[in-house]
C-alpha cells in the first residue's frame, strides 16, 4: 500500500464522472492534490478535473501505475484483470469493494493489490 500511496504517480479512477457528489470525484481530486495523475475511466469517457477521460483501461494511451476501482463487488474483478492486462503496477479496490479470487489472480500475476480501504482513510492514518 505505500508503494501505491508513496511512488505510484498515474492512477486510472474506474468509474470516475464529472459528478462531484460522488466519492469517486472526491478521492480523485485528493489524488491530484498529492500530486498524482488521475485518469477518469467511464463509458461516457468524460473529461474530469482537467484529465481527458478514456472508455475503458484499454483505451489509455500510456502507462497506468494504479488502477483505483470504484464499482461494486460483483463487477470489479473484471477491472483489476483488465489492470494485469494493460500492465498496471498495482490496483486498489475501494472501501466497501471486495473479490476474493479477483485478489488471488491478480496478485498470482505479481500485481500488488488492496481491497476494501481508500487513500483518504490511509493518508490520514500516516500523520
Amino acid at each position: 500500500m505505500n508503494l501505491m500511496l508513496d511512488e505510484l504517480e498515474t492512477w486510472a479512477v474506474v468509474g470516475l464522472s464529472g459528478n462531484p457528489s460522488r466519492t469517486a470525484y472526491s478521492i480523485a481530486a485528493l489524488l491530484q492534490q498529492q500530486g498524482k495523475r488521475i485518469v477518469p475511466i467511464h463509458p461516457d469517457a468524460p473529461t474530469v478535473l482537467g484529465e481527458q477521460g478514456y472508455a475503458s483501461l484499454a483505451d489509455v494511451p500510456f502507462p497506468i501505475d494504479v488502477v483505483d476501482v470504484f464499482r461494486r463487488s460483483e463487477s470489479a474483478g473484471q477491472f483489476a484483470d483488465e489492470a494485469v492486462a494493460v500492465g498496471a503496477k498495482a490496483v486498489w479496490f475501494q472501501l466497501g469493494v471486495i473479490d476474493e479470487a479477483a485478489f488471488e489472480r491478480t496478485t498470482a500475476a505479481g500485481v500488488p493489490m488492496v481491497m476494501d480501504t481508500c487513500p483518504a482513510i490511509e493518508w490520514r492514518r500516516r500523520t
